[in-house]
């Protein structure tokens, strides 16, 4: 889609990219546990204020580990007071170049009855023959359980204790949590409440899944111990079950009537947090095309630190990225943060060599080096000792005052398999994107969270070193899972690395989510996204080709975002507190005597929040549907604007934003004393 004549640009496009409506969510009720059905799946099972399940869902991944969409029809939903049943089909259907085409088709029955037991049954058939990895379904517990008492009882009928990893664990499955056909889960150690989970149809086991910032821990079907992928022939059937319930079942009226009671959403800022704000950065733009000098003049609003360059010595175009990615960095007064992506073993040598003939002969300056193995995929091995230390040297003798990072290039669960001899280390580093496993608006914003246990885990790993967050992205730059070649992007779609949300408020919300949860848990830098195009912070000239949105020479609302966050570089940050983080997040700047709240709702629904703590007067600018066209377009005039905000007498005012909207509260003061 073209938007170069829009004069207007539709409401879905401005909040996440694309036209269509969001899957409708339908409320749900049985005996004492609410939840809702939306898109072929339950969301939020809820026992009071408590989530006891994330998401119930079924899953059909092809042999690379990805995800192949369904197409759902016939839904039918009998909704009562105290029970429920929802019934319809699903197909998944893909191409599939070496095993033709995958075709896969289940019926559905979901049901909840008054005694709180919720049933979720599907009986599938295969209408083609083709290789998979996984179908069936998939539990999370929400990542809040960390640290909850369960009990396992396996396939064999034994009955085995256990708690949830605190920290993140790296291990498929988590042990206890294998060959399991039923869980008991404490979900509230001062009442004794628990919630219990069966599965039939296959072997379950759970993994940690906040090892790719998943908000959840994951049960699933068929072992990974297995071999995969597995060739599915046509007609074979697959059925399986989930049910889930409270124990004990009943409870009182006053609790039951209490979870439909609307809770209001207010933030404040809590107390510093004692350490430095990250220095943010962005990665070089994946198209190759120059800075343009009205980019290199919005850029240099953002308060950089630095622009990272994947540099791969070993590819024969390696001279001239780093050369173009020096004079980005010349231009825009910052250094390289240089991602050094080193061959295994004896290539190592000869590439570290060519590297360091090409930075004598461009003399970057670099903030950091971070190294990685040029290809990671699952199951190869890290860089070794040996190599992390040849590779120090080497780049010593370029700049010994420069930090030398190592780790991964991808998700963080590498970086708990690697091999990592901190003496050689300044840091330790990794990638952050939220769609390793769920597309969703939903399942993506609740990934933010979980990137606060992802560096707080990391800074168990690495002690007293710096945790380097290097790039956040929206989606995967790559599949390290893939076992077979990757298909090709069908026509009139995006690239497996584009997601149209980038250009919407959605990833301006998402991102100040991301900022407040890595400042907060002491990461010690991130790199956001890419300058220009449509993996970056804006619009390049000439725009990007459809089908993605692209509105020339216009900045992304996500621009506002890291620019409110650049004005205080240098600054710290203090806890940024609120009545339901899965609604809404507050991320608190401080520099000084200034002082900086942004605020994002997380949603598709517009929300009122009350901002508390003030007295007097305070600065407010809001960036939702409302405004965010006069953002893109004149980033500059929309950044000047200010609304004065008067508070209450309880110590409050009152901000209205609109789904997936970012307001910035600036600079809270006392009224002057009015004379004569």
């Amino acid at each position: 889609m073209s938007l170069r004549e829009s004069a207007r640009l539709p409401a879905n496009i401005l909040r996440y990219g694309r036209p269509d409506p969001l899957p409708a969510r339908v409320d749900l009720r049985a005996g004492p546990l609410l939840l809702r059905y939306q898109d072929g799946g339950l969301r939020d099972i809820r026992l009071g204020p408590v989530e006891i399940v994330r998401r119930i869902y079924v899953a059909v991944r092809d042999r690379n580990w990805a995800t192949v969409p369904p197409d759902y029809r016939d839904t039918q939903i009998d909704r009562r007071a105290d029970s429920f049943r929802v019934t319809f089909t699903a197909r998944h259907q893909q191409g599939e170049a070496d095993f033709g085409r995958i075709d896969f088709a289940w019926r559905a029955e979901i049901t909840g009855s008054a005694d709180g037991v919720v049933a979720f049954k599907m009986d599938g058939l295969a209408q083609s023959t083709f290789l998979k990895n996984r179908i069936g379904f998939c539990a999370l517990l929400p990542a809040d359980c960390a640290g909850a008492t369960c009990e396992v009882e396996h396939v064999d009928g034994r009955v085995e204790s256990a708690r949830l990893p605190e920290f993140i664990s790296p291990a498929q499955p988590v042990p206890p949590f294998a060959d399991m056909r039923a869980l008991r889960c404490q979900i509230d150690a001062d009442s004794d409440r628990w919630a219990e989970m069966r599965f039939e149809g296959d072997v379950f086991e759970m993994e940690d899944q906040r090892n790719w910032t998943d908000a959840s821990f994951k049960i699933y079907c068929t072992p990974l111990g297995l071999p995969f992928p597995v060739r599915v022939e046509a007609g074979t059937r697959i059925a399986q079950s989930v049910r889930v319930w409270p124990a004990p079942a009943r409870y009182s009226p006053a609790l039951i009537g209490a979870m439909s009671r609307p809770q209001s959403l207010s933030v404040r800022a809590g107390a510093p947090l004692g350490h430095a704000l990250p220095s943010l950065g962005l990665g070089m733009a994946s198209h190759g095309q120059p800075l343009s000098p009205r980019e290199i003049s919005r850029l240099k609003s953002l308060g950089l630190a630095h622009l990272r360059v994947d540099l791969r010595p070993a590819d024969p175009a390696f001279p001239q990225v780093l050369q173009q990615a020096t004079a980005g960095t010349r231009a825009l007064g910052i250094p390289l943060e240089a991602a050094v992506l080193v061959p295994q073993a004896g290539d190592a040598d000869e590439a570290l060599r060519r590297l360091i003939h090409w930075l004598n002969e461009t003399r970057p300056s670099v903030a950091r080096w971070l190294v990685c193995p040029e290809r990671e995929f699952s199951g190869s091995a890290p860089l070794s000792e040996a190599t992390l230390r040849l590779a120090r040297d080497q780049l010593a003798a370029y700049d010994p005052a420069t930090p030398f990072v190592a780790g991964t290039n991808t998700d963080f669960i590498f970086l708990q398999r690697a091999f990592l001899p901190l003496s050689l280390l300044d840091g330790v580093c990794l990638a952050i994107n939220p769609q390793a496993h769920a597309f969703d608006n939903a399942s993506l914003m609740e990934t933010t969270r979980v990137q606060a246990a992802v560096v707080r885990s990391a800074r168990r790993l690495a002690g007293d070193r710096a945790v380097v967050v290097s790039p956040v992205t929206l989606k995967p730059r790559f599949n390290p899972y893939a076992t077979g070649s990757v298909q090709e992007t069908s026509p009139g779609q995006l690239p497996a690395q584009v997601d149209a949300r980038q250009m919407a408020l959605f990833a301006a919300s998402w991102t100040v989510a991301s900022l407040k949860y890595l400042a907060e848990s002491g990461a010690h830098s991130a790199t956001y996204y890419e300058t220009t195009g449509w993996r970056g912070v804006m619009e390049t000239e000439s725009g990007s080709p459809p089908p993605f949105p692209s509105l020339p020479g216009a900045v992304f609302p996500v621009y506002h975002v890291l620019a409110d966050a650049g004005e205080f570089a240098g600054g710290d940050a203090a806890a940024g507190l609120s009545s339901d983080p899965s609604r809404v997040v507050s991320l608190v700047l401080r520099k000084g005597d200034r002082q900086r709240i942004l605020i994002a709702n997380l949603t598709e629904d517009a929300q009122t929040i009350a901002v508390e703590g003030f007295s007097g007067s305070a600065r407010s600018l809001t960036l939702d549907e409302k405004t965010v066209e006069q953002a893109m377009r004149s980033p500059e005039m929309f950044r000047q604007q200010r609304e004065t905000r008067r508070a209450s007498r309880s110590g409050a005012f009152k901000v209205r934003l609109g789904p997936y909207g970012v307001a910035r509260v600036d600079d809270w003061f006392e009224p002057a004393p009015t004379t004569g």
